[in-house]
């Protein structure tokens, strides 16, 4: 997918996920807020879900004027936020269920996923095919990976070199990750 063109018009996010903005900004929710309503999402509440392209908007001018830090800081916040599944009992079963967030976050029509697929003890890798930007699907599974890494393990993501990145006109991401 394209990144910051959602697939369908019909494609909407729910006010927890658009939440994650205003509490990942360093400049200040009311200035989030601001940018979020120039792009026509007033008010975000949870419950009440938002054209995804006009939340897709808001990203680019993120992106375009405060850069990938503050993107990846938005993806940390994603699961304070955001809707979760209940309970995975490893960082594999917590890196597949980013899918199934991803899900019940995003409606009407389609939105592209994360895939997990484990490579060894400890290493794994998530694909990322949707339509947001590459350092906002970092923060987010380095957040996941934080909260369910195991004790005394340091989890780490990185782009796979080698791989389709949406930073340099792929359809996709894919990132390793190790713990």
């Amino acid at each position: 997918m394209k990144t910051f063109e959602a697939a369908s018009q019909e494609v909407e996010v729910n006010g927890e996920t658009v939440l994650s903005v205003v509490a990942g900004l360093s400049f200040g929710a009311d200035r989030a807020r601001r940018v979020l309503a120039s792009h026509g999402i007033e008010d975000p509440q949870p419950g009440a879900w938002f054209p995804q392209q006009r939340w897709l908007d808001a990203f680019r001018e993120i992106a375009g004027t405060l850069g990938p830090n503050t993107l990846y800081a938005i993806g940390l916040r994603i699961p304070d936020r955001a809707l979760f599944p209940e309970g995975p009992a490893s960082m594999e079963e917590a890196l597949a269920a980013i899918d199934t967030a991803y899900r019940m976050n995003h409606r009407g029509g389609p939105i592209g996923s994360y895939r997990f697929q484990a490579l060894g003890p400890r290493c794994g890798r998530v694909v990322c095919d949707n339509p947001y930007p590459s350092d906002f699907d970092r923060g987010l599974i380095m957040a996941v990976a934080e909260r369910h890494k195991p004790r005394g393990s340091t989890p780490e993501v990185t782009l796979e070199p080698d791989l389709p990145t949406r930073k340099t006109g792929g359809e996709t991401c894919t990132f390793r990750v190790t713990w």
